[in-house]
């Protein structure tokens, strides 16, 4: 070992032996204190008791976006099929402004079969 390192070792050992003691009363302030905000923080905090805003309302009761998603994508069908009708369904702008008297709704029957049958 060198000079100094014995000097440091020296000094370490001194250190160890003289223990230098708390002023009066310094170990139960810091206690207290410490009590005090470990029970801040302990305390049950009060629960926010906000009601949910409608949208949060409206989209709980669908079922979340998965649901909303759902019903968007419904919804675009039915106005494509409803504007774009497949061959095999009658078309609601030609049943509207129909102007013949036979209309053919389906291939089996005419529309004015069904509404004159008597029952």
């Amino acid at each position: 070992m060198t000079e100094t390192d014995k000097d440091l070792e020296a000094l370490f050992a001194a250190a160890r032996e003289t223990r230098d003691d708390m002023p009066a009363g310094l170990a139960a302030r810091m206690t207290a204190d410490a009590d005090r905000i470990q029970q801040d923080h302990l305390a049950p905090a009060e629960p926010v008791r906000s009601r949910p805003g409608l949208w949060h309302q409206v989209q709980s009761l669908l079922g979340g976006w998965a649901g909303m998603g759902g019903l968007v994508a419904a919804s675009a069908a039915g106005v494509w099929i409803g504007l774009a009708p497949p061959e095999f369904l009658p078309d609601p702008a030609g049943l509207v402004f129909q102007q013949e008297e036979d209309l053919e709704l389906f291939q089996s029957f005419a529309f004015n079969d069904v509404t004159l049958e008597e029952g």
